[in-house]
């Protein structure tokens, strides 16, 4: 079995360490409806569409008076 002759130095792990640590940004794009960012695959927070078809009612109340 290998084992290392000298210890790696706590640069050269942390170099090899730091490459993986970074987070991608979500995927936006555009609503075909409204045309405001959303992520994919999912529906639309501001008109409450998805894949072509309202799933949500967006529409607020009328006020109780």
């Amino acid at each position: 079995m290998a084992v290392p002759k000298r210890r790696s130095s706590r640069q050269r792990r942390n170099k090899r360490k730091s490459a993986n640590w970074k987070i991608a940004a979500p995927t936006m794009m555009e609503c075909p409806q409204c045309h405001t960012m959303k992520l994919a695959h999912r529906l639309c927070g501001t008109c409450g569409y998805y894949n072509g078809r309202q799933v949500i009612d967006t529409e607020k109340p009328a006020k109780a008076e």
